[in-house]
């Protein structure tokens, strides 16, 4: 008889629930998403659900109807009568006994959460303090797949340190992005951050504000940054969904700016804040 423990009960395997043979559990085999709303209104649910489709494709879970996806989301959403409001979701390639490779015929899990988001502003008026963290994650980091530890160390790290976000520095001694966001510099007219490769998430956030910083009349320049140039900036930010973009006002020890964030990141915010409605 094939044996199971969860915690001190011990139950014949086949009584499990499949949920504790999810291929998420054993491998982190899945791709999630993070959408969120304002006053009611989903924002940019088509490119993230493209950035999930693609994810999908690049591990081989074809089994999804994106279409489907949608709905279920909507329904959730409207179903919550949340605002403004956080909207997870994964789907895995499925469940069953651990083995490294896997059955074409497995029906994959979808799983989703509404929460309701906390308010920001007070932290978007004074900054935020970040710290850097070495890069340890894997080389395809353009799929947002559910394999997070890396970042979560990372992270971890940073609040550790009083800090609110850990900037990844891989081994050239670039900085990539944010444990879960992508970092911008500003220098005089200038907005710069990492190029689009597979060395950084393919951020929804990070395309609206470098739209933003065109309106604006900035110069975009996508070029890896060392962590000594970012101290350097006249300003500081990061951007990600559930903030959209928060200025950074200390880098390491280095007090960016006069401690406040930049004129320029208040007039990116703003820009950004017209697409949202």
């Amino acid at each position: 008889m094939q044996i199971a423990m969860v915690n001190d009960k011990l139950l014949p395997a086949e009584e499990l629930e499949s949920i504790y043979f999810d291929r998420a559990i054993y491998f982190g085999d899945g791709i999630y998403e993070v959408v969120r709303s304002y006053n009611g209104r989903i924002f940019a649910l088509e490119e993230h659900l493209q950035r999930f489709a693609n994810g999908l494709a690049a591990i081989e879970i074809t089994a999804v109807n994106i279409d489907e996806i949608r709905q279920r989301i909507l329904k959730a959403f409207e179903a919550a009568e949340i605002k403004n409001a956080k909207i997870y979701f994964h789907i895995t390639r499925g469940s069953a006994l651990r083995e490294h490779s896997w059955d074409e015929n497995l029906k994959p899990n979808f799983f989703l959460t509404v929460t309701e988001l906390p308010e920001f502003s007070e932290i978007k008026a004074k900054g935020i303090a970040v710290s850097t963290y070495p890069d340890l994650r894997w080389k395809r980091c353009e799929i947002k797949s559910l394999n997070l530890l890396p970042n979560v160390l990372a992270r971890q790290d940073a609040i550790k340190k009083g800090c609110s976000e850990a900037i990844l520095v891989n081994e050239n001694g670039l900085i990539t992005e944010g444990a879960g966001s992508c970092l911008f510099a500003i220098f005089g007219k200038k907005l710069q951050t990492a190029p689009k490769t597979s060395n950084i998430l393919p951020s929804i956030t990070r395309n609206f504000a470098i739209n933003a910083g065109k309106i604006i009349g900035l110069e975009i320049i996508e070029e890896s940054l060392k962590p000594q140039q970012a101290k350097d900036a006249d300003e500081l930010f990061i951007a990600v969904t559930t903030k959209d973009i928060v200025g950074i006002v200390k880098f390491d020890d280095d007090v960016i700016g006069n401690g406040k964030p930049g004129k320029i990141t208040l007039q990116l915010t703003e820009q950004f804040c017209s697409f949202t409605k």
